[in-house]
């Protein structure tokens, strides 16, 4: 029958999410610190082996054989060794390892010298780990227990904060779900993941979104570190990389590599563009990602809090390429400055707001997609150019009919869709016309 130890140390496993070795190290180290406390002395590297089924415990002082070193030449070298850290300092430097290392030196809380050594192991030679038994000559008084409780509770706490940290560092790239705390004083938004806390940063946020406490959202782990207060977990909801993973995890064909996802540009909360491509001609990439009636780009934009999507055929051929991402307007031809890796894009004027969008968004997507900057010149009127690197205030100015924008991003409902087999907008009527075709 396990004693009464034994149980509380399982409880405490179980209330930790620890192993039960984890939890025993920390014992036993807490032991040797109260060890320590009472019985031994500043210059003991103590051990402890701890019994908890009976109780009993044996200590050893644990050092390693090395050469004997006269104390003179010591004291020396520590002397040469200070005066060369001084001057090193003055140079605003600091000593190397190899520097160090270079003088003799001699750690009595480690190691023990080896003629010290043989008086306790006739055997002992350099380079030997030597246990030393330690006698327990009573119990521990008040202030070894206080000792102990305090190296346990660190232990526990470092040991916790290790297991937190493993098991969020496995779910970096990924996404998860958590409760919004608060927001703190530099506007970072606090997010409660259970056994630690994320932060959401400034530039991770959507800046139309509301982060209200008590708010169930997903998002995205950016990173996960360790810093002097534990695991830092910085958390997104605006990274392109969430809808990545995101249409990984809705599309089989994408989550089992059959349909690649070559590039994305994203306005977060409002518009992204993501550029696909499959090698297989029996599968459409495109309609893969859509799915029958829109139903699987439609579960795409609700975990995306509404945010539209257009779904791009991908082409290694960059003339193409730049047709398709400038969708839904038609392009008349693109012409290509390699030298300045500039796209002049000439479109009809019934397509210009289209291929620009509103406040230039469709331009600059599709300038970020494809790594191009694109200029959007009118047919017909050569003085009209927008570029992808336009201010929006610049753009609005450019257009010469602000009010053809219609209220969704420059989409208008009279345009014709562009291709099936280019790319498919997540826009609800477009969605809906898709359905009616399959």
């Amino acid at each position: 029958m396990s004693s009464d130890i034994v149980k509380a140390l399982n409880i405490l496993c179980e209330e930790k999410g620890l192993e039960y070795e984890v939890v025993m190290e920390a014992l036993e180290s807490a032991l040797a610190a109260a060890y320590r406390k009472d019985f031994g002395n500043r210059q003991g590297n103590y051990k402890v082996q701890f019994d908890p089924e009976t109780g009993d415990m044996k200590v050893w002082d644990v050092k390693e054989v090395v050469a004997d070193i006269d104390a003179e030449v010591l004291e020396k070298a520590q002397e040469a060794l200070a005066a060369l850290r001084d001057k090193v300092k003055e140079d605003g430097k600091e000593l190397t390892e190899e520097e160090i290392g270079a003088f003799p030196h001699f750690n009595p809380k480690t190691e023990i010298m080896v003629t010290e050594a043989k008086s306790i192991d006739k055997k002992a030679a350099v380079g030997d780990i030597l246990e030393i038994d330690q006698p327990l000559p009573s119990d521990f008084g008040r202030m070894a227990a206080q000792t102990a409780k305090q190296v346990i509770i660190q232990k526990l706490r470092e040991a916790e904060r290790n297991s937190v940290f493993d098991d969020f560092k496995t779910q970096e790239g990924q996404i998860i779900q958590g409760i919004v705390q608060r927001r703190d004083r530099s506007g970072a938004v606090i997010v409660d993941l259970g056994k630690i806390t994320g932060i959401v940063l400034h530039d991770g946020q959507i800046q139309r979104e509301q982060y209200r406490p008590g708010m169930r959202m997903k998002f995205y782990v950016v990173s996960v570190g360790m810093s002097p207060r534990g695991p830092e977990i910085i958390l997104s909801r605006a990274d392109k990389r969430m809808v990545e993973v995101v249409f990984a995890q809705e599309i089989p064909e994408i989550g089992n590599g059959e349909v690649q996802i070559k590039a994305i540009a994203r306005d977060p909360g409002n518009r992204s563009k993501v550029a696909v491509w499959t090698d297989d001609e029996s599968i459409d990439p495109i309609g893969s990602c859509i799915g029958q009636r829109g139903s699987r780009i439609t579960t795409i934009i609700d975990e995306l809090g509404g945010e539209k999507i257009d779904v791009i055929q991908w082409s290694d051929k960059t003339l193409e390429f730049i047709k398709h991402a400038l969708s839904p307007a038609k392009v008349s031809s693109v012409e290509l400055e390699a030298d300045t890796n500039e796209a002049n894009v000439h479109v009809a004027g019934d397509q210009f707001s289209l291929a620009i969008g509103r406040g230039g968004q469709n331009v600059r997507l599709a300038a970020e997609l494809t790594g191009w900057k694109i200029n959007v010149l009118q047919e017909g009127n050569a003085d009209v150019a927008v570029s992808s690197e336009d201010d929006v205030n610049d753009v609005e100015k450019k257009l010469e009919d602000p009010a053809d924008q219609t209220e969704d991003d420059g989409m208008s409902e009279s345009e014709p869709e562009s291709p099936r087999e280019n790319s498919v907008s997540s826009d609800a009527e477009e969605t809906e016309k898709e359905a009616s075709k399959e």
